[in-house]
């Protein structure tokens, strides 16, 4: 007897947690990788959107000052000043625009975005919290959300201003905020929406899109290095014999 009135009230709880969660929003699970529309491939890896937003004068100088790899404006990687090849973090929401598989995990009260491209995990608190005031101005910058029926809302705030939204040298400032709604169509394929705000940087607030399909992948390693280490690595991958 008192076997079953220690042990019931857990399994109720665990019950009506676990319903709850799973009633929240779709379920974004799994490894996704790139599938864009036909009419956004020519950028679909540099890019958001097929013209640079309009700036701001502050904005257009540091973008005049960018030597990208990618874009009309593109430069040998020698000539660079990407600061990716650095191996600093892309930020948000450039990491979406390399071509590199992401996988999404469900946790309650959290979504967290692992990304092969440099082993980047992001995680998005969806229990309710406000943006923490204790952090430091940061790569990825801190990311809260909540769910609007099926559809994940996310607001991404406190940015440093040293990365690019995208990789063709698009600036931004700290004062950049980014939100997303992320969702499923109905062919079962993520779509990532994206808004993005910056008043020291764009004259207006703009959007792209970042589209998904779900596969069977593995998460890979992936080491972010400088010329001199990656030159014996790259020769060892290649003469790689397996058993």
């Amino acid at each position: 007897m008192y076997k079953k009135i220690t042990t019931l009230p857990v399994l109720v709880v665990f019950v009506f947690c676990s319903n709850v969660f799973a009633q929240a929003g779709d379920d974004f699970s799994g490894v996704w990788t790139n599938n864009p529309p036909e009419e956004n491939r020519s950028f679909q890896n540099s890019a958001l959107r097929a013209d640079p937003p309009p700036m701001t004068p502050w904005g257009q100088a540091r973008y005049d000052l960018a030597k990208p790899t990618f874009g009309s404006r593109s430069v040998p990687v020698l000539e660079t000043n990407d600061p990716v090849y650095e191996c600093f973090r892309p930020g948000t929401p450039r990491i979406y625009m390399h071509p590199f598989p992401m996988e999404i995990i469900h946790s309650e009260g959290r979504v967290m975005m692992l990304f092969e491209y440099d082993h980047v995990i992001r995680q998005i608190y969806t229990d309710g919290r406000e943006h923490r005031t204790d952090l430091a101005p940061m790569w990825m910058g801190d990311a809260t959300g909540y769910w609007d029926g099926k559809i994940l809302v996310v607001e991404t705030v406190n940015f440093n201003d040293k990365t690019w939204i995208d990789r063709e040298g698009v600036p931004h400032s700290d004062k950049l905020r980014v939100e997303e709604r992320i969702q499923l169509d109905d062919q079962g394929n993520l779509v990532i929406d994206i808004l993005i705000e910056d008043p020291v940087a764009f004259t207006e607030s703009w959007t792209g899109q970042r589209r998904y399909r779900r596969v069977a992948w593995d998460i890979e390693e992936f080491s972010c290095m400088d010329n001199v280490n990656f030159v014996p690595f790259e020769e060892e991958v290649l003469n790689y014999e397996a058993n």
